[in-house]
């Protein structure tokens, strides 16, 4: 059985991204050291405020949109923030196969360049500009996101899968 799912979506909304930054420059010659706290009403409270990191930072991902064929097959594309660079992400198309009475892993393949989109046009909304699917074998897959309001959309990528295994066409 053949089942076709094709989005098309168009944006309307415009997206800014400010940010700001404080910067304190102290001098270092002549005057007194910073005080210390008197007493333990002017000490910040155990817990509160921010802690210093001391593990490895966790990786954000956000699924953005899934598809599903049949009873056996499913589609998923999925954004995930660079750790070298907050406003940049990487995307991943993920195929999940059902055996054994769960979905499983079977292929996964970049959308585009590692850390190549921006992370908060590809998570906000009309993000994907297309995502189509059909239940043939071999499996033809598009996908089309949004570079930034203001650029629009990406060219489709196009992708086959076989047997559960992505290809890039």
């Amino acid at each position: 059985m053949t089942r076709n799912f094709r989005a098309r979506m168009s944006w309307g909304v415009v997206l800014a991204t400010a940010t700001a930054a404080a910067v304190t420059i102290g001098a270092t010659t002549g005057g007194p050291p910073n005080p210390l706290p008197a007493g333990p009403q002017d000490r910040p409270a155990a817990g509160r405020g921010e802690e210093p990191q001391t593990g490895a930072r966790t990786v954000e991902q956000r699924q953005i949109a899934s598809s599903v064929l049949g009873r056996d097959l499913k589609f998923t594309l999925t954004a995930v923030r660079s750790q070298a660079d907050p406003l940049a992400a990487s995307v991943r198309l993920r195929v999940f196969t059902f055996e054994g009475g769960a979905w499983r892993e079977s292929d996964r393949a970049p959308v585009g360049e590692a850390d190549g989109w921006f992370w908060f046009p590809l998570t906000g909304r009309h993000a994907v500009c297309e995502f189509s699917t059909a239940g043939t074998d071999p499996a033809p897959v598009a996908v089309s996101l949004l570079v930034t309001p203001s650029v629009g959309c990406s060219p489709a990528e196009e992708f086959r899968v076989e047997n559960g295994r992505i290809t890039s066409v």
